[in-house]
């Protein structure tokens, strides 16, 4: 054969090569998403499908990993950065490594990366952290939270991140749980309403098809309402534990966010580590797959919680042949192992193989993973750049993030019987004191799930403002403002304040950690309130998780405001305090007098709180 021969005979081949690949429906998008779909599943072998259905953490998903093993997703647990106070071009230059390893793989189906992005994007230094949940539910502003979830989005996305487990749609029920700050209300309609931060994050559904996944384009993610179901309804509030009510009960107030959340197009559902009336949610086959799947027609895909199928079983782990085959069985598409990924696939490997788990629930599973990641655009553009970066910790972001905080306080007192009321409080003023651990600490005003799992304390592992620093930015720059952490009686006696300002509160916590049957401010808080407000006119903010002990001092205090968990923006508490703007939040949970009296929730037979549901005082914004 001469030389033109075989150059014609390459080019020839070439050509079919080219051809070839011109067929491979998957990677075109112009083809239906039903015909991507069939196309990949029918070249996929039964490792590559399963890798697909595994979910690890960033710390072991080496590209060798998720090149043998063809790992379909990973994440960053509570805390878990590439470095301290990455960078987003340290954040993006990971992703993209991660991510390049599985588009080497024979069929290249890349990978989905997700975080935790709970109140802004909130494991990253120098992101917009916003109020938890709880301080959102006050606000009954959906816009505002569609607002957030828009901001958060393009914050995840700074860093080249393209899924948020987010919203928590629990309706707590029992503030003695260390997650109820994570809820938005004890009432599912709030919850409900508050479903609007999906397509904050995800962009508004294009079509009124119900249960379809929809993520609009590369400054969106998809979302994850969480924890599929009953999480907030434990016995006495303890995390994890069991949910014991009727169906009535389970489906009128636990579920409803779930529907909302389904035809707003949310693309992933996680399922919840507690169990109803003794079944874990995990192995809920009746629920997850029965309930979710076919009568409400979710598409998307339902995902566990980290080591959930462990969980199954008490203790944890105790039987993984079960807990594989309880939680694949009961719907549960993608498995956040997270670290011992062979001891998972291995098990379901063998599982099939035996006939135990049959190919149809894994061909499920692979579909809607595979329509998740179709739909958000992954194999068009799964590598990120740093076009968004400028977008972490905007001053637009943290100008929303200021008016959610003043949004969410909600003023419980102002003026004692008889009395004038205190707020606003003067600008101009001669001396005034500021008091509290809490008044001076960016950690304890973020809360739980901030750059940590746990939260941090103290004012350097983020960018913020804290009370304090709001407090001076505000008043007249001829008012002295003294900080006294913890000031004793005779020091606030001799001081001649005009008034005080006492910050008070809860330290962080996350999950079960912050399950407690005190519900107690952190010593020495009361003793601060008693020193300051038996001297001097004092307005005491409360900064907490949830309704925390505070009927034996209401007498003694002058102003009582609820702040929640604001975040970064400790600006906005000041905005309302000084009247620049008016307090306008409004209880979205039951302010108790005692913790005996608990649960007890709006509608209950014996209700009677020290404030209730829907509670909350105005005040105007104050003209100077």
């Amino acid at each position: 054969m001469g030389t033109l021969s075989k150059v014609l005979c390459l080019m020839l081949l070439c050509c079919i090569v080219a051809a070839a690949e011109g067929t491979l429906k998957y990677k075109d998008p112009k083809q239906p998403l039903g015909a991507r779909i069939r196309d990949l599943m029918n070249r996929m072998t039964l490792q590559e499908k399963i890798g697909q259905m595994v979910q690890i953490e960033r710390s072991v998903a080496t590209p060798e990993v998720m090149k043998k093993y063809f790992i379909g997703s990973v994440l960053s647990g509570g805390g878990s950065v590439p470095s301290e106070k990455a960078t987003p071009e340290t954040w993006v230059n990971m992703v993209n490594e991660i991510q390049k390893a599985s588009l080497s793989t024979r069929l290249g189906i890349p990978m989905i990366y997700g975080i935790d992005a709970v109140h802004g994007h909130n494991n990253v230094y120098g992101a917009t952290i916003f109020p938890h949940n709880v301080g959102l539910g006050v606000t009954r502003d959906p816009n505002l939270v569609k607002r957030i979830g828009a901001a958060t989005a393009l914050e995840v996305r700074a860093t080249g991140i393209p899924y948020a487990f987010a919203p928590c749609i629990a309706v707590c029920r029992d503030p003695r749980w260390g997650r109820c700050y994570e809820s938005y209300s004890e009432d599912y309609r709030i919850v409900q309403q508050m479903t609007e931060i999906i397509p904050g994050l995800q962009g508004d559904l294009p079509t009124k098809r119900k249960g379809v996944p929809f993520v609009g384009g590369k400054t969106k993610v998809a979302a994850c309402a969480k924890h599929f179901v009953g999480d907030g309804g434990t016995v006495r509030g303890i995390d994890e534990n069991n949910t014991v009510i009727d169906s009535k009960g389970l489906f009128g107030i636990h579920m409803p966010g779930y529907y909302n959340a389904v035809n707003k197009g949310v693309a992933t559902i996680m399922v919840s580590y507690s169990a109803w009336n003794g079944l874990r949610m995990h192995a809920n086959k009746e629920l997850v797959t029965g309930f979710l799947k076919n009568k409400l027609k979710f598409r998307g895909f339902v995902i566990s919680d980290w080591q959930g199928i462990d969980r199954i079983t008490t203790p944890p782990h105790l039987n993984y042949s079960y807990s594989v085959y309880a939680g694949i069985s009961a719907g549960i598409d993608m498995i956040m192992v997270p670290y011992n990924y062979t001891e998972f696939i291995d098990e379901i490997s063998s599982q099939i193989q035996k006939k135990l788990i049959p190919i149809s629930r894994i061909d499920d599973a692979l579909k809607r993973i595979l329509r998740v990641k179709f739909t958000m655009g992954l194999f068009e553009e799964p590598l990120a750049d740093l076009s968004f970066a400028n977008q972490l910790g905007s001053k637009e972001h943290r100008e929303l993030a200021r008016e959610a905080v003043r949004k969410s306080l909600v003023l419980l007192k102002n003026g004692k019987t008889g009395a004038k009321p205190l707020l606003p409080l003067p600008k101009k003023s001669g001396k005034i004191l500021v008091a509290g651990a809490h008044a001076d600490n960016l950690g304890y005003q973020c809360g739980g799930w901030t750059i940590t799992w746990q939260g941090l304390n103290g004012n350097d592992h983020t960018v913020g403002t804290t009370i304090l620093a709001a407090v001076k930015n505000t008043v007249a720059p001829t008012t002295q403002v003294v900080y006294s952490q913890n000031p004793d009686a005779n020091f606030v006696k001799s001081g001649k304040f005009d008034y005080a300002i006492v910050v008070v509160g809860e330290p962080p916590y996350a999950e079960m950690f912050g399950d407690t049957t005190n519900l107690t401010i952190s010593d020495p808080g009361p003793s601060i309130i008693g020193n300051v407000c038996g001297s001097v006119k004092c307005v005491v903010v409360v900064v907490s998780g949830r309704p925390v002990v505070i009927q034996p001092y209401v007498s003694t205090i002058d102003a009582l405001v609820a702040a929640w968990l604001p975040g970064t923006e400790g600006q906005g508490v000041a905005d309302a305090l000084f009247g620049d703007y008016g307090f306008t939040g409004k209880l979205a949970r039951t302010w108790f007098k005692s913790v005996k009296q608990l649960p007890m929730n709006v509608g209950d037979r014996h209700y009677d709180p020290l404030y209730p549901f829907g509670f909350g005082l105005t005040t105007k914004p104050y003209k100077m």
